[in-house]
């Protein structure tokens, strides 16, 4: 295939009256998004003037309209900038104007923040879904003359200086993660997959969309992110086979009562750690069901590990790199380390990215000799399976999502009477993580814990809202003056 569009269409021809996406009682064709994806194409180029290579970002929730938009930003020849639609307008104006996203696409309601957003930069333009009409015309669906090297996709994920960065994938990245999941996958045109997390997460988007639609298959969009039995509830209806998911849900599944048998042939664990007990329960309620956990990253388009389907399902492993991508354990120097020693997880394919975005200097420290860094440190054990040991420097994942502590940290600091802080992750059954603030304060002050919860919450977007403030004297450090994080989550644990 030339690029995605191409596969788009390949897709749609192996069946254009077949159900593509299944919506609470709707139910959505093939040709159904070939029609949406040549509207949204032909209204970005005819009257937003967008041309090839442009960013076009996409700020919505979860709905069917997400598949048709994102199809149109391809066929136009634009770079679609998925963004995270719980952002508050600050986080969501950084990334536009990072960018360079002159059009966004968004739905009615995401009003409150676009009007901030508008405010802000009064020569965005906007085109809302909720304007797609009903039937949308035989619009033609033009596959380009974007090639596989092109850039397809600006994914932004967080850095540890606080600021998002866009991992720049290309046509052709995504095309390769998307025939490497169909393999050890084992996708066939039959297969419906269960959505139910974000789907401007690269996990969602690569596994749940367009893996589904490039091999024929059928996407259940649950429309409730945040109702766990409702989502079970329209799984059965529609009879999913494949659950792409967080550890979280997986609790839920092998608590079922005996004698529900899940439709499901396949799940698979993303988006943060498998814990060894849930895989276990589940393993006990539905043994003939596999439950393999996967490793990835935005940078890698994102899948780069899984366990196999057919076993063993070992816990605490991330498996065995997918086909066409290699791991490889190295030193601070590029030392390629032996099996059983620590390293850092390096990964080499055509799913990495090219780069990050107006960002060289970070490009260099990530991509050295071939090799994307992922800051990761795991292993190899001697039977080819990789285990993640560490996570990415200090990292924490609510709901799956990427939250890295500084840009908490930074905001904090901000509040009047803080000396220092420090947030660090705390386990948490439904939501994997949350965050947990350590502050110092300044000689004579006292905290007031609800004006600083209003101050981060008008700032920052809820997941990464610290659960708990913890005040104490100093925070603990090393001699050079770094705080030690492995203290304040061993004081966690303590209380």
């Amino acid at each position: 295939m030339d690029n995605l569009v191409t596969a788009f269409l390949a897709g749609v021809a192996l069946g254009p009256d077949k159900t593509a996406v299944f919506w609470a009682e709707h139910e959505y064709s093939y040709e159904h998004f070939r029609r949406q994806a040549g509207w949204v194409a032909a209204r970005l180029v005819g009257a937003m003037g967008v041309r090839p290579g442009d960013r076009v970002a996409l700020w919505m929730r979860n709905r069917p309209e997400f598949i048709g938009a994102l199809f149109g930003i391809l066929a136009a020849g634009g770079v679609a900038v998925p963004i995270n639609n719980f952002l508050k307008p600050a986080e969501v104006a950084y990334m536009l104007e990072d960018s360079g996203a002159g059009v966004l696409i968004t739905e009615d309601g995401m009003d409150e923040g676009l009007a901030s957003l508008l405010s802000a930069n009064p020569s965005l333009r906007v085109l809302r879904v909720d304007g797609i009409p009903a039937d949308p015309g035989d619009a033609t669906l033009d596959p380009g003359i974007r090639t596989r090297g092109d850039l397809a996709v600006l994914v932004y994920t967080s850095g540890t200086t606080g600021k998002p960065k866009g991992a720049m994938l290309t046509h052709g990245n995504l095309l390769h993660n998307v025939q490497s999941c169909r393999e050890v996958l084992a996708v066939v045109d039959y297969d419906r997959f269960v959505l139910m997390l974000p789907m401007f997460h690269s996990f969602m988007l690569t596994v749940c969309v367009l893996l589904p639609f490039f091999v024929g298959g059928s996407i259940v969009l649950v429309k409730s992110l945040h109702a766990p039995k409702q989502a079970v509830a329209e799984m059965f209806q529609r009879q999913g086979t494949v659950l792409p998911a967080m550890a979280s849900l997986f609790r839920v599944l092998a608590q079922l009562p005996a004698g529900v048998e899940l439709p499901l042939r396949l799940c698979v664990s993303g988006a943060g750690p498998l814990p060894a007990e849930i895989l276990r329960i589940f393993n006990e309620r539905h043994p003939k069901i596999p439950l393999i956990e996967g490793y990835g990253l935005s940078e890698a388009s994102p899948v780069v590990a899984v366990n196999p389907i057919q076993g063993p399902w070992i816990p605490g492993t991330i498996g065995m790199p997918i086909p066409g991508v290699e791991i490889s354990l190295q030193d601070e120097a590029g030392r390629h380390l032996p099996d059983g020693e620590e390293g850092e997880v390096c990964v080499r394919g055509g799913n990495v990215m090219v780069g990050y975005w107006n960002d060289p200097e970070k490009t260099a420290e990530t991509l050295v000799d071939g090799w994307l860094r992922t800051g990761d440190i795991g292993l190899r054990r001697p039977d080819g399976y990789h285990a993640i040991t560490d996570r990415k420097k200090d990292m924490l994942k609510p709901n799956g999502i990427n939250v890295y502590p500084r840009e908490i940290e930074e905001v904090i600091h901000g509040f009047p009477g803080v000396r220092e802080a420090a947030v660090v992750g705390e386990p948490c059954e439904k939501r994997g993580e949350r965050p947990v603030a350590f502050v110092s304060l300044e000689e004579g002050r006292e905290l007031d814990e609800r004006a600083l919860h209003e101050f981060l919450k008008s700032r920052l977007a809820d997941f990464k809202l610290p659960r708990r403030i913890v005040v104490l004297p100093v925070l603990p450090r090393n001699s050079t003056g770094k705080v030690l994080k492995t203290n304040l989550r061993d004081l966690l644990r303590q209380t």
